[in-house]
C-alpha cells in the first residue's frame, strides 16, 4: 500500500513500482513470507515483510536477480476494484493486510488490487505505464527492523530499502554519493575518532561523551555562551526537573505528553524531567516586576532536556533522548519583535559562517505556519496568528532570504522560522529555530510596566542559536568529515618523538603547550615514526610535530600539517604564536 512522499510524481511512481517488483521477487524466493506495505520515499523505496526465516543483505544479489528476471514479463499494472469482503478473502492469512483493509473500508476508501505478471498487491495506485522498460535501474541498499505501522507495541518486521532511477547514470551517481556519505556518517566517525559511545546498560538514546568528544563539545558551548553574552543575552541556570503543574500551566503537557518521560512521584507531587525550558524562564521573569526600560530581556541557557523518542526513531546524535539545547527566550514588546528576530537571524548566520556553512548550499529557511481551522493543534487566536506570521515573513523578505513556506509545521503557540539542514544521507532536519509566541505570555500572565505606568503584556521570541549540541555535533562531524578545524579539534597537536632519547624534550614541549591551553598529546610508544604519523593522520590531528636530534638541539619542531605534504620547521615559540592565532580566529 503506497504512502508516497517522493520528490516528483514520475519518480514516485517509478519507485513505488520498484517496491511492487521487490515484493514479487521476495514472494517467489520465500513464498511463506507475509508482505505488508511498500511506499516510495525521498531517495528510493522500501517494503516491509514478515519472514518465516531470517534473511540478510547477503541475499540481496539473489533478490535483485529475481527482480530483473520477473520484470521482463511485466507489461503493465492491471487494476481491479474489490469489496472489503473479497479483499479479506484474498488476504485471509495476512493479518497486516487485513488491518489495512478494515482501516480503508472504515474510511470509505475504494479498495483496489494491482497485478503485474503473476504478482497481485493491495494498493492505491501510482505506477509506471511500462514496467518492463522503466524498471531497469534499481539497487537494494539495506535491511533494517521496523515496527508495524511504526508502533513499538506492534510486531517487528524486516524492512528492505532500495532505490530506483530512470537511467543507469543517475543510479551510479546516487550510489557514489551514498558511498561518500557512508564515509562521513557521524556514527561511523564518532566511533573511529573516539568521540562518543552508547551503552545499552545506560539506556537507548543516551550518549556518553569521551574525553575527546567532550573537548569538542566544550569548545562549542564556550563559543556560543561567549557570543551570546556579547549580544546582550542573560545566561541563567534552571533545574532539569520540575513539578508537572508547570507543564500543565504552559500547555505543553497535553500537547507533548507522549514525547515526555513519565512523571516521577516525590512527596505526593508529580515531577517531570523537563522536555523544554520555556516555562522555567517565564517563572524567572515572574520573580519580580519589570519596566519597559528592561525590555527586551534575553534569558539564555545551555539546558539539558529529556524527551522520549521511540526506539525506531533514534539515530546516533541526531535523534536522542537526552540532549543539551542552546535555548533562549526573549521577552519583548510587540513592536520590538521584528528587530529581535533579525538579531537572532544575524547570530545564527554568524555562527553558520564560522562553521563554514553557506545559506542555500548547506542550509535554508522554512517559514512554518499554523492552520486557523485546527484549534486542537493550534491555539485559537486568528488575529495574533496573522500578525505573527506576517512579522516573520516580512523579516525574511527584508533580508532577501530564500525561504519556503510550510503549512501546519508551526508550534502550538505560534509560527516559526526553521533553519533546515540535510545530513550526509540527505535527510532534512531542523537545526536552529526562531518562534514567535503570543500564547505563553497569556498563560503565565507576563507583564511589564509601560511609559504611562500601566501594565502591558509582552510577546516572547523563542530561539535556538546553535540548536541541540548533540545534533550540531552530528552535522559538524559529517560536514568536516571528522577533520575539525584547529579550534574545534579534540587533539590539536600530536608530538612524535623519533626515539626514546627525545622523550624528555618532547615532555617539556608538551608541558609548555598544555599550560597555554593547547590540546596536545605525546605519542611515547616505541613505534617507528612512520607508524606514529599514520596513526595521527587516521585520528585527523591538524598538526603533527616531529622531534629528533636536530629539533631537540635547536628548540624546534618539524611540523606536518593535516592534508599537506610539505613540512615546515619552526621554533616552539613561533609555533605557539601560529597556532594560537589560528585558534583565536576560528579559521
Amino acid at each position: 500500500m503506497s504512502q508516497n512522499n517522493a520528490p516528483s510524481e514520475s519518480l514516485d511512481q517509478l519507485r513505488h513500482s520498484a517496491a511492487h517488483l521487490l515484493a514479487a521477487a521476495v514472494m517467489e524466493l520465500w513464498p511463506d513470507t507475509k508482505p505488508t506495505i511498500g511506499p516510495a520515499i525521498e531517495d528510493g523505496f522500501y517494503y516491509d515483510f514478515e519472514f518465516a526465516q531470517p534473511i540478510s543483505e547477503a541475499d540481496f544479489p539473489a533478490i535483485e536477480a529475481k527482480m530483473h528476471e520477473l520484470v521482463k514479463d511485466w507489461s503493465s499494472f492491471g487494476r481491479e476494484e474489490v469489496s472489503a469482503e473479497e479483499a479479506k478473502k484474498r488476504y485471509a492469512h495476512n493479518e497486516y493486510k487485513l488491518q489495512l483493509i478494515e482501516k480503508f473500508a472504515e474510511e470509505g476508501q475504494t479498495l483496489s488490487l494491482y497485478k503485474s505478471g503473476q504478482f497481485v498487491d493491495l494498493c492505491r495506485g501510482g505506477h509506471v505505464d511500462n514496467p518492463a522498460k522503466a524498471l531497469q535501474h534499481f539497487k537494494l541498499l539495506s535491511l533494517a527492523g521496523a515496527y508495524w505501522l511504526g508502533d513499538e507495541k506492534n510486531p517487528m518486521l524486516s524492512r528492505i530499502y532500495g532505490t530506483a532511477f530512470p537511467s543507469a547514470d543517475e543510479l551510479a551517481a546516487y550510489l557514489e554519493r551514498r558511498e561518500l556519505a557512508k564515509q562521513r556518517d557521524h556514527k561511523k566517525l564518532g566511533k573511529e575518532l573516539d568521540l562518543f559511545v552508547f551503552s545499552e546498560t545506560v539506556g537507548k538514546g543516551l550518549p556518553l561523551w569521551t574525553p575527546r568528544g567532550a573537548a569538542v563539545r566544550r569548545e562549542l558551548e564556550r563559543f556560543i555562551v561567549d557570543e551570546e553574552l556579547k549580544r546582550g543575552y542573560l545566561h541563567v541556570y534552571t533545574p532539569d526537573i520540575a513539578n508537572l503543574a508547570l507543564y500543565k500551566k504552559s500547555g505543553h503537557y497535553p500537547y507533548y505528553k507522549d514525547s515526555m518521560y513519565a512523571p516521577i512521584v516525590i512527596d505526593d507531587d508529580e515531577y517531570m524531567l523537563r522536555p523544554m525550558t520555556c516555562p522555567h524562564h517565564f517563572e524567572l521573569y515572574l520573580s519580580r516586576p519589570h519596566s519597559y526600560k528592561e525590555l527586551p530581556m534575553r534569558f539564555a541557557e545551555l539546558a539539558k532536556l529529556y524527551r522520549y523518542e521511540q526506539s525506531g526513531e533514534l539515530s546516533g546524535l541526531l535523534r536522542v533522548r537526552s540532549f543539551c539545547l542552546a535555548d533562549a527566550h526573549i521577552v519583548c514588546r510587540r513592536e520590538q519583535a521584528e528587530s529581535e528576530i533579525n538579531g537572532v537571524l544575524d547570530l545564527i548566520e554568524y555562527i553558520a559562517g564560522v562553521f563554514g556553512l553557506k545559506a542555500g548550499e548547506n542550509y535554508h529557511y522554512r517559514l512554518s505556519l499554523g492552520d486557523r481551522a485546527d484549534d486542537k493543534k493550534y491555539f485559537k487566536d486568528d488575529e495574533s496568528w496573522d500578525y505573527a506570521e506576517n512579522v516573520l515573513r516580512s523579516v525574511l523578505k527584508a533580508r532577501e532570504a530564500h525561504f519556503v513556506e510550510a503549512p501546519q509545521e508551526a508550534a502550538f503557540y505560534g509560527p516559526k522560522i526553521d533553519v533546515q539542514m540535510k545530513n550526509v544521507n540527505g535527510k532534512e532536519d531542523t537545526a536552529f529555530t526562531v518562534q514567535y509566541d503570543f500564547v505563553m505570555p497569556k498563560r503565565f500572565d507576563l507583564k511589564y510596566v509601560n511609559e504611562q505606568g500601566a501594565e502591558e503584556q509582552p510577546i516572547v521570541v523563542h530561539r535556538s542559536s546553535i540548536g541541540a549540541i548533540e545534533r550540531v555535533m552530528a552535522f559538524l562531524i559529517e560536514h568536516y568529515g571528522g577533520a575539525f578545524p584547529v579550534w574545534l579539534s579534540p587533539v590539536q597537536v600530536k608530538l612524535l618523538p623519533i626515539a626514546d632519547r627525545h622523550l624528555d624534550y618532547a615532555k617539556q614541549v608538551w608541558a609548555k603547550l598544555h599550560a597555554l591551553g593547547i590540546r596536545v598529546e605525546l605519542d611515547d610508544r616505541s613505534e617507528r615514526l612512520s607508524a606514529k604519523i599514520r596513526d595521527a593522520q587516521l585520528e585527523k590531528v591538524p598538526y603533527m610535530a616531529v622531534i629528533g636530534d636536530k629539533e631537540m638541539a635547536e628548540d624546534q619542531l618539524t611540523l606536518r600539517q593535516r592534508g599537506q605534504k610539505e613540512q615546515s620547521v619552526l621554533t616552539v615559540d613561533e609555533f605557539v604564536k601560529q597556532i594560537q592565532a589560528e585558534i583565536a580566529k576560528k579559521q
